[in-house]
């Protein structure tokens, strides 16, 4: 599937951060996953979403936006979690090494956050309108963006569970704030996490197509 896949170290700051990196051959794009509350790159539905995005000619990165120490604390303090400027500043500075990297350089870069990664992904897209492409957002929480949506000009997809009705409620009211293209997509009988039978082949779909369509400017390959 993949030319190139690898795990590697990425300072950010004052920090280290744990990232696996998939690149297709003549990949037509590469997509930085911002993990929920509580998950990180081991995150089985993000790495489902990641694989069929490979399948399709796209790069993924997938980074713990938290050190192991970080995580152990937030484990039980819960602080870190919902710490956005913390985690959009972490994710914008790994959007900011991409085009450096010897493995993705030269690529257009997306962002795909899900919960409260979702955020993050939108406050560092709204910091970077020439940086990042296009934005995807699974089961976000787009609300604790707060004064950033009005800023984003990428393109965005807010995908969501039919019955995840609060979250539901949360990007209703998020999209009448971004004035970029943005489309709400709404999957049939599916809850948060998308548990459901075909409610996450539903979702990768979605973004690959999305990503594809403004990344990559076409369709999936044949």
């Amino acid at each position: 599937m993949s030319e190139a896949e690898l795990s590697v170290r990425i300072p950010i700051g004052e920090v280290v951060l744990d990232a696996d990196v998939a690149v297709p051959r003549e990949a037509r794009g590469a997509v930085l996953f911002a993990h929920g509350s509580g998950s990180g790159r081991h995150s089985p539905r993000n790495r489902y979403v990641a694989g069929e995005l490979q399948r399709a000619g796209l790069a993924t990165v997938l980074a713990d936006l938290l050190t192991a120490e970080e995580e152990r604390a937030d484990a039980v303090t819960g602080h870190l979690r919902f710490d956005i400027g913390l985690l959009a500043g972490r994710v914008g500075a790994l959007a900011d090494r991409l085009p450096g990297d010897e493995a993705v350089g030269g690529l257009p870069i997306g962002l795909f956050g899900a919960s409260t990664g979702a955020a993050a992904a939108l406050v560092a897209a709204a910091a970077r309108p020439g940086g990042v492409r296009a934005v995807v957002s699974r089961g976000g929480r787009p609300d604790l963006a707060e004064g950033a949506l009005g800023s984003v000009r990428q393109p965005t997809l807010l995908i969501v569970g039919e019955r995840d009705s609060v979250v539901l409620g949360l990007n209703r009211e998020a999209m009448r704030m971004i004035t970029a293209p943005v489309r709400l997509e709404i999957v049939p009988r599916a809850t948060h996490l998308f548990e459901e039978p075909g409610a996450l082949e539903t979702v990768a779909g979605l973004a690959r197509d999305w990503f594809l369509r403004h990344l990559a400017g076409g369709a999936p390959p044949a």
